[in-house]
């Protein structure tokens, strides 16, 4: 078996666990980020935990380290949960499980607790049978370059064979394992976080058998609501749909109840709990662009002049709305490490992306956290008195289409957008920091982006008619087949 190099990726590693996630390849995994945190390779990015800078050895060597370990319910989180810990504690690090759960409760806990690492065993909305890794050094994501070293490392630890030799690894666990059950601060931090008196509002939670369910619905039953829970179970196999809230078809049950029972609206949380979809009273879908301006609004109102990230897809109604209401607008690049590095950059106190990561440093610690959002939406509409759709009711009809992944191989895709950028440079402004996305006047924009986790191309149009929308579609898919011609691939 070669070493599966493909699952290392820009924010995190992901792939089929029987595949791709052996016990040796875990343990192998656990050992070097245990090193890197001792600051044996030292990264270009992250923050220390207590003590001492991430990267200064002598620090780091002269205390015990701590990485705090979370997982969702996958049918192989346990496996990779007992192999990921063996290779920490063989690393000296000492590992605090805080047990099954989403992951902003890993991120809670890695605030709460000032550990110097953590590491959420999870795939996020893949299907069942994947499953995967998400790293913090300290407080911050670990990503990119980090992780590419990482695989160097993992790499030269498990071997073809996926089991580690013993020449760095001789199986003695030198760190403890201690578990922490961190729950109950969670849910009081939630409560100190959010302004909501007692009410009798209705509305569906669908947590799709995810990770999120259990602690969400006592997160909100402690806030004073009661709501009407919809696959809110645990189930690693994901019985009843994908759990993945940015995919229409599977907000279909969630939109159904919502309509039957008359509810103010429906919230749906993806597999780890970081990403939140949102219908509204009529079931139509709120997505990510349009419920940031609402978290936009109600913010400026209190914070005026904060500056707010968005993200290449979002709309362009979303940063006129941001500056109309006083507040400074960032486009940014997609991808939740990179928002939250960017937050840190600017001191913006709340980011946002279409995929539904919703990220609040006002009254929070600035990671995503979809029940932690759903709690910020509740209270909007509680202090408001008015629905999703009435407080939306004054924005700009605008006619977007949904995200479009073009298949593309990843040794040429970002070849491709470069041929787009320069195509539309000579005639039109471009914003090329994530890709092209190509100015057309009036509101209309069309983007052209490679994905970071995928052989794939992105693209998303925006106009005011549909008529303009799809006439724009048309031509930038045409120069993208240009694109994808020059560069070698398939028309």
């Amino acid at each position: 078996m070669s070493f599966p190099r493909h699952i290392f990726r820009e924010y995190d590693v992901r792939g089929v666990a029987d595949r791709d996630l052996s016990d040796g390849l875990a343990r192998a995994l656990g050992a070097s980020f245990a090193w890197i945190l001792r600051g044996g390779e030292a990264g270009a990015g992250g923050e220390a935990g207590a003590g001492g800078e991430v990267g200064d050895a002598g620090a780091a060597s002269s205390r015990r380290l701590r990485v705090a370990v979370a997982r969702d319910a996958r049918l192989s989180s346990d496996r990779l949960f007992q192999a990921l810990t063996a290779g920490l504690r063989e690393g000296g690090t000492d590992v605090v499980s805080v047990g099954v759960g989403p992951s902003p409760l890993l991120y809670f806990a890695a605030h709460h607790l000032g550990t110097d690492g953590a590491v959420m065993i999870t795939a996020s909305h893949n299907p069942g049978p994947d499953n995967g890794f998400k790293m913090m050094r300290g407080k911050a994501s670990f990503f990119g370059k980090d992780i590419q070293r990482l695989a160097d490392l993992v790499s030269d630890l498990a071997g073809k064979e996926g089991e580690p030799p013993a020449a760095r690894l001789t199986g003695t666990l030198t760190g403890t394992l201690t578990e922490v059950d961190v729950s109950d601060a969670y849910v009081a931090s939630v409560r100190e976080g959010t302004r909501l008196p007692r009410t009798d509002l209705r509305f569906v939670v669908d947590a799709g058998n995810g990770a999120a369910g259990p602690l969400g619905l006592r997160t909100l039953r402690a806030l004073g609501f009661d709501p009407d829970p919809l696959f809110c179970e645990l189930d690693g196999t994901f019985p009843n749909h994908h759990p993945d809230p940015t995919v229409p078809e599977n907000l279909e049950a969630l939109r159904a109840r919502v309509k039957d029972t008359g509810s103010a609206l429906g919230v749906a949380w993806d597999g780890d709990g970081d990403r939140i979809g949102v219908v509204d009273e009529q079931g139509e879908v709120i997505w990510g662009d349009r419920l940031l301006v609402l978290f936009a609004r109600a913010l400026l109102r209190e914070r005026p002049g904060a500056a707010i990230l968005g993200e290449v897809k979002c709309s362009e109604v979303l940063y006129a709305d941001i500056a109309a209401h006083g507040g400074r607008p960032i486009l940014w690049k997609t991808g939740h490490s990179l928002i939250k590095t960017k937050m840190k950059e600017e001191g913006a106190l709340l980011a946002g992306e279409m995929s539904g990561h919703m990220f609040f440093a006002d009254r929070w610690p600035g990671f995503d956290d979809a029940i932690y959002a759903t709690a910020r939406l509740l209270e909007i509409l509680v202090s408001e008195g008015q629905s999703v759709r009435a407080l939306l009711s004054d924005l700009p009809e605008t006619f977007a289409t949904p995200e479009i992944r073009v298949s593309c191989p990843d040794a040429i895709k970002f070849e491709v957008v470069r041929y787009v950028t320069e195509h539309y440079r000579r005639t039109h402004p471009v914003i090329d920091i994530d890709g092209a996305r190509v100015d057309f006047g009036d509101g209309a924009w069309g983007l052209c982006r490679a994905s970071n986790t995928g052989p794939v191309l992105v693209l998303r149009f925006e106009a005011r008619t549909a008529e303009r929308r799809d006439a724009i579609r048309a031509e930038v898919e045409s120069v993208v087949r240009d694109g994808l011609h020059a560069a070698g691939g398939e028309r």
